[in-house]
């Protein structure tokens, strides 16, 4: 059989927003039944204090490292900068700065730019591994300098104090924050529908679609009845950060890619769901 139709017949919800239909073709092209119930929605932080001040100390030279954490939040960062700011400046001053990218999305931001960095984080780009990247790389200022980081929708507070323990003064800069999707009727069906048992497959791509799709299915008194349906669904992970919020809800990842990305995810479901199912005894 063709790898396209490795998934064929199987419906698989997904709670990806911004790549949703990116997402959703590639679990066509495998020949599932691709059910979209985006979790959650980008929100720019307006009026941003937290980005002026840390613009302010960039460009009085008080920052000499700057951890990005996602790509549309270096964009998003720049844009605010604007504001009120000369783009010229704002771009001379990052270019004078150790910059560690946590993974491809900020390192293509970056480019976009036309401003290097320093060492990029290896897969499967995780808090830990953006610490042992520093540790690893002593000509990046760390130890008794201010370290800002871009947060990206909720503090990574492990990541924090790691970079205390290494002696940084941490500066966070938030630039957006997620919350839940203004229409949840998606949503809401794909918790019915786990419920129900009619569907065969759950992929997610970021910790914050766990905290959301449960936070949902709390207001609807229906957390545990989720958890429940999760245990005879497969569950697919993009990567550590967001199996480690799905474990927090004591709901049992079956598929992990070894990439952290979308590609490698559907991939991965493609060689494994079916027989996990058999397994699950669907």
């Amino acid at each position: 059989m063709s790898q396209e139709l490795k998934l064929s017949g199987l419906r698989v919800v997904y709670f990806e927003s911004r790549l949703s239909k990116t997402l959703g073709d590639l679990l066509r092209l495998q020949g599932a039944e691709a059910l979209a119930a985006p979790a959650m929605k980008e929100v720019p932080l307006e009026n941003n204090a937290a980005a002026f001040s840390f613009a302010e100390l960039l460009f009085q030279k008080k920052i000499p490292t700057l951890i990005l954490l996602t790509g549309v939040g270096t964009r998003y960062l720049v844009k605010v900068l604007e504001t009120r700011y000369p783009r010229e400046k704002i771009i001379e001053a990052l270019k004078s700065i150790s910059i560690v990218p946590r993974g491809p999305k900020p390192i293509r931001a970056l480019g976009e730019l036309g401003v290097p960095y320093a060492v990029a984080v290896p897969e499967p780009n995780t808090w830990q591994e953006i610490l042992k990247t520093l540790d690893q790389n002593s000509s990046i200022p760390v130890r008794g300098v201010t370290v800002a980081v871009q947060e990206y929708g909720e503090r990574n507070e492990l990541l924090m104090e790691g970079l205390k323990q290494r002696g940084a003064i941490v500066l966070t800069v938030p630039v957006y924050r997620w919350e839940l999707p203004d229409d949840l009727g998606p949503l809401e069906n794909a918790i019915e529908r786990l419920i129900a048992g009619t569907v065969d497959a759950a992929l997610f791509t970021t910790a914050v679609q766990a905290h959301h799709l449960f936070k949902v299915a709390e207001k609807r008194g229906a957390s545990q009845k989720l958890k429940d349906a999760l245990s005879r669904t497969v569950v697919a992970s993009v990567g550590p950060d967001c199996s480690e919020a799905i474990h927090s809800y004591g709901v049992t990842i079956d598929i992990e890619p070894q990439s952290p990305k979308m590609g490698p995810l559907v991939q991965a479901v493609a060689e494994k769901a079916p027989s996990v199912l058999e397994k699950k005894g669907r």
